[in-house]
């Protein structure tokens, strides 16, 4: 009798903390957290207002012309109701990060709803006139009942979490990691205040040191920081349903896997799209290119693998799949000197014969010195044409349709140019 209710005591905790984890944090059900656009980055500060930091941080977005949500709590708002005031007037988002810094586990769903957000929404309307709908909870913990009680909230996690709450992370740290994490649609977790449980008073000092320096490289690399209400709505027209979004998730952590398994590194870190292995050319026929080189069965090669992650950012904004071949070609003529001199210098492709790759996006690859030849018929070429079909579906969010074009176009050829030829081409 006591094991059963231990059981069922045990499952009804699980259900009302751990299946809301992994709805949110892994499929992200019910939440928004990444958008899905090109060049835009919505920076968040939760915990605050702070009397000290929140007032330097205004002050730094202004310098930068940059836009901000704050995720503010309710009792701080009622003690700095001036602070409410200027993070409106100045064009900044306000939501809601309860009244008080508790998570949401250990207390019952009625209270987040009434005493922590609804009050919280009340006393931020009070100030400002306008009452707030977007709301994250502390620690990004929903319980079960958060999923239906607070659907009048767009709920908002992030897909940047630098720790900017612990000191000994400091500003050159923070600044690498800010800088090596944010990617087009990135919503970045930071922190204008101190005072919560876990994090130190002093870290939004550092914090503003770091974010100074972070905000000059976004609008070098051409990133707009703005409002989640704003990424959320340049979003819209590229939101997954269920399915796709948890395929979509699946293939890119196999990606992650791909990659590591079989040891590829990116050409660029700036511009990840083309990452490189060295292997043996295991194909039954010769590839014969245009300047004499041949590459035979056994030969090394540098086998070219295009990003997924990648290559959906791209799909996401192409109306069709010629849109998506002219995106892969531009970006990929920006590699070419890189990979070129990679080749030709660096010791570990001393002895390959060229470059080589198969892809079903091969549209224009003719104007960056590279042969296109067929797959020769058999089971591997049904295998990559299935996969990369597969792929062009995961990818693209109107995948489904792009398979319906002209079947030419989504053909899997060899792509392949010799390193005396990038060496011609790319090589001054």
């Amino acid at each position: 009798m006591k094991e059963r209710l231990l059981f069922t005591f045990l499952l009804i905790v699980a259900i009302y903390t751990i299946v809301p984890w992994v709805a949110t944090r892994i499929f992200a059900i019910g939440v928004f957290r990444r958008g899905k656009v090109t060049n835009q980055v919505a920076l968040t500060f939760d915990d605050g207002p702070d009397p000290v930091y929140t007032p330097l941080l205004l002050d730094l977005l202004q310098k930068h012309k940059a836009k901000a949500t704050f995720f503010v709590l309710g009792a701080k708002a009622e003690r700095h109701p001036e602070l409410i005031e200027r993070m409106h007037r100045e064009g900044h988002q306000i939501g809601i990060h309860n009244y008080s810094h508790k998570s949401n586990w250990f207390m019952s769903p009625w209270s987040v709803r009434s005493k922590q957000a609804d009050r919280s929404a009340e006393i931020v309307a009070s100030i400002t006139g306008t009452k707030p709908d977007y709301y994250r909870p502390p620690w990004g913990i929903l319980n079960v009942f958060d999923l239906f009680f607070l659907k009048h909230y767009t709920v908002v996690l992030w897909s940047v979490m630098p720790k900017d709450w612990r000191s000994r992370v400091g500003r050159n740290k923070l600044k690498s990691r800010l800088l090596n994490t944010i990617v087009p649609g990135s919503v970045v977790l930071l922190h204008d205040s101190g005072e919560t449980f876990g994090a130190d008073r002093d870290a939004p000092s550092h914090m503003l040191d770091a974010l100074d320096d972070v905000l000059s490289h976004m609008k070098e690399r051409g990133l707009v920081t703005v409002r989640v209400d704003e990424l959320l709505q340049a979003s819209m027209k590229y939101r997954l349903g269920l399915f796709k979004r948890v395929l979509v998730n699946a293939w890119m952590a196999w990606e992650r896997c791909f990659v590591k398994l079989f040891h590829l590194k990116s050409v660029d870190s700036d511009n990840p799209l083309v990452k490189l292995r060295v292997r043996e050319y295991q194909g039954r026929q010769s590839i014969v290119l245009p300047d004499g080189e041949q590459i035979r069965k056994g030969d090394l090669i540098a086998e070219m693998h295009l990003d997924n992650y990648t290559l959906f950012k791209l799909g996401i904004d192409s109306r069709s799949t010629v849109q998506l071949a002219t995106q892969l070609i531009r970006r990929t003529r920006t590699l070419m000197p890189a990979i070129s001199k990679l080749l030709l210098t660096d010791p570990q492709y001393e002895n390959v014969k060229g470059l080589y790759g198969i892809t079903m996006i091969h549209r224009g690859s003719k104007q960056l010195g590279f042969a296109v030849f067929d797959l020769p018929e058999g089971l591997f070429a049904r295998m990559t044409r299935t996969y990369l079909r597969l792929l062009l579906y995961v990818v693209h969010p109107n995948g489904k349709e792009r398979l319906k074009e002209k079947t030419d176009l989504l053909e899997p050829k060899i792509v392949a140019i010799s390193k005396n030829e990038l060496k011609t081409r790319y090589i001054a």
